[in-house]
């Protein structure tokens, strides 16, 4: 039996390392983006919520302040989503990075795993094929249940996809009903 010789596990180390150090630096790149994200966002909030305010304090009667008020939810909840859906866009990109490498980890593990399982079967005393067929056996049925959660995990992320979709749209709808109404009523 091949056992892996001293710079076969170095090299390995340090393939490690090295994808655990990408990994970081994706997570950074990730909290960067959400940080100026966040940080642009309420530089923008305060300055709406400023003009805003300028505009309901400018009303000449009971009126016209309803009316700004109600003029201001509409484009505000809008916003709210679209900063939802930017958030929901660097979190997924990040976890998709995130999974690439894990992926690209778990195939060339695997490809070790099988060399070394081919290279015992090969060296393995007479008599010892039942074992090695087992050991097989579970490699084989380790591959499918790891396809299988793969997969899963896959439908999980498209079926959360398409109801955030589905919920913002919903949101901005009902919000310009909302404003509608309120606009009728100080109307």
């Amino acid at each position: 039996m091949n056992l892996p010789t001293p710079e076969q596990f170095a090299a390995n180390q340090k393939a490690g390392l090295e994808a655990l150090f990408g990994l970081t630096s994706k997570a950074f790149e990730g909290a960067i983006k959400l940080a100026e994200l966040n940080i642009e966002t309420a530089r923008s909030a305060f300055a709406e919520s400023q003009e805003q305010a300028h505009r309901a304090l400018s009303a000449k009667d009971p009126q016209g302040f309803f009316a700004a008020q109600a003029g201001f939810a509409q484009p505000a909840a809008e916003k709210v989503l679209a900063y939802g859906r930017s958030v929901y866009g660097i979190v997924s990109a990040t976890q998709a990075e995130f999974a690439t490498a894990a992926q690209s980890q778990y195939e060339t593990q695997q490809r070790a795993l099988e060399t070394f399982v081919d290279n015992a079967a090969k060296n393995a005393p007479a008599g010892s094929e039942a074992a090695v067929a087992a050991l097989k056996t579970a490699l084989n049925a380790a591959n499918s249940a790891y396809s299988s959660v793969n997969k899963a995990a896959q439908q999980a992320v498209e079926f959360a996809e398409s109801n955030f979709d589905a919920a913002g749209k919903a949101a901005t709808k009902a919000v310009a009903q909302a404003s509608a109404r309120a606009a009728k009523q100080s109307a």
